[in-house]
């Protein structure tokens, strides 16, 4: 056995590399392991080379918004292997730069599949490895699906390494990747369809705003079937026949392609975590408040491998790596702030939600002023010929301080983070409204949502 280490981190994502890094840099003995290239899924299979993806299509839809008003968009089209090829241009480069920054900081960086052997104890492709603390960050994977023909299914890593955009597209589930791809291959010239079990698609969002969503995305020929599961997916010369039951009825639909967009898991099934001891589910393992392993005392966990009820977001991924780290270093336990950090779905346009729920605030008790505007009329959407868009702020009436806020509308994703700020410092609405901004900026109309 070789000399033991301080810290060995599971996962080179975002989680992991930050706690990686800051022990490393403080003078732990440090080793890092993932059995993927370096980076993690939002930096090389996620949201970053998913919103490069995004542009294209944003251009598409802005020509498109613009027809009539000094635009001529006809002729307009999405090359698809040169967008690909502008995606790599960002995401090839990563691995080896996240190496290099990590062995800076004195970080042994290894490569294989890591699975436990005992409580400090696990093996790397079967190399020994022990440890005094471990840091589990292993990410997530797609949820497993339980019917026919699952395994026909591409998950969005490999949707975003497509070297060709099939015309028909059938995503499974209505959550962020459906949506999300959707609008991109609608933009490229597919036709998607999603098809969702439930009678209502991302729920962590606004309802009123989810519809105002769907339909606009019915405007570019993204349709969406609810209430309708999955039987059977079968493939015959390159064509996929679905097999869907909806309202007691069982229909077929055919398909060029059949990508797995019905959420994920925490990626935690091979580590053979029961043999350290831990206790751990689908959303990952039972830590507390302060990411330390309810049951091992060794282990911490951040990111989606860390049960801890919390977004599964990137920057909750590096809050928590962070975090985790400090406890480490320190020997403490304190828990991660999470008020006020914003989320999106990166349709074009997109929505966006921060803090509670209408319902949500309703149910806590609080006297909810529901200040809902319809923007598709204001100037900086008439500006760029978008119709489509609106706000919801919710205002508490004893104190004026904002519960929550959602939106769906060009640069909203940007517009949002203001209100998180706003959440995270405690501000009133009342203070909100006192900021000056650029004007005309989609910022300028903050004041007037409020």
């Amino acid at each position: 056995m070789e000399e033991i280490y301080d810290l060995i981190v599971i996962g080179a994502g975002m989680a992991g590399v930050t706690a990686a890094n800051k022990c490393g840099a403080a003078g732990w003995r440090v080793a890092i392991v993932d059995a993927l290239p370096y980076g993690g899924t939002c930096a090389l299979r996620g949201c970053d080379p998913k919103k490069i993806l995004r542009r294209g299509a944003e251009i598409v839809d802005a020509a498109q918004l613009m027809q009539g008003k000094g635009i001529d968009p006809h002729g307009l089209t999405i090359n698809w292997s040169d967008l690909m090829a502008h995606k790599r241009g960002f995401t090839d480069p990563v691995p080896d730069k996240m190496e290099k920054g990590l062995t800076g900081n004195g970080v042994e960086t290894l490569h294989g599949a890591a699975r436990f052997t005992g409580t400090n104890t696990l093996e790397v492709d079967g190399k020994p490895y022990e440890a005094r603390r471990f840091l589990v960050a292993a990410g997530a994977m797609p949820r497993p699906v339980r019917f026919d023909g699952a395994d026909l299914m591409i998950d969005s890593t490999e949707f975003l390494n497509l070297k060709a955009l099939p015309k028909r597209i059938l995503f499974v589930g209505g959550g962020f990747v459906s949506f999300e791809f959707a609008h991109i291959a609608a933009r490229a010239g597919a036709a998607p369809v999603i098809v969702d079990r439930g009678p209502r698609p991302l729920r962590a969002f606004d309802p009123d705003l989810v519809e105002m969503m769907i339909e606009r995305s019915a405007r570019i020929g993204v349709e969406l079937q609810r209430e309708t599961e999955i039987v059977s997916v079968a493939e015959n010369g390159g064509v996929f026949t679905v097999e869907v039951t909806s309202g007691g009825q069982a229909r077929t639909i055919e398909t060029d392609l059949v990508v797995h967009g019905a959420g994920r898991i925490a990626a935690l099934a091979d580590l053979n975590l029961e043999a350290a001891g831990v206790t751990y589910g689908d959303k990952g393992i039972a830590v507390a408040p302060h990411l330390q392993s309810t049951a091992n005392s060794a282990i911490f966990a951040a990111g989606d491998s860390a049960d801890t009820g919390g977004m599964p977001l990137t920057p909750v991924a590096v809050i928590e790596g962070k975090v985790a780290a400090s406890n480490m270093l320190k020997d403490a336990q304190v828990a991660p702030d999470y008020a006020g950090i914003p989320t999106a779905v990166f349709t074009v346009p997109e929505l966006a939600r921060v803090g509670l729920l209408e319902a949500e605030a309703k149910e806590a008790g609080h006297d909810v002023d529901v200040r809902f505007t319809d923007t598709g009329g204001w100037y900086s959407n008439y500006r760029i010929g978008e119709t489509s868009a609106a706000a919801k702020i919710l205002v508490d009436k004893s104190d004026g301080k904002i519960l929550g806020a959602h939106m769906f509308g060009p640069e909203y994703g940007e517009l949002i983070n203001f209100f998180g700020l706003a959440i995270k410092l405690g501000l009133t609405a009342k203070q909100l409204r006192s900021m000056t901004a650029v004007y005309p900026s989609v910022g300028s109309d903050l004041g007037s949502l409020l």
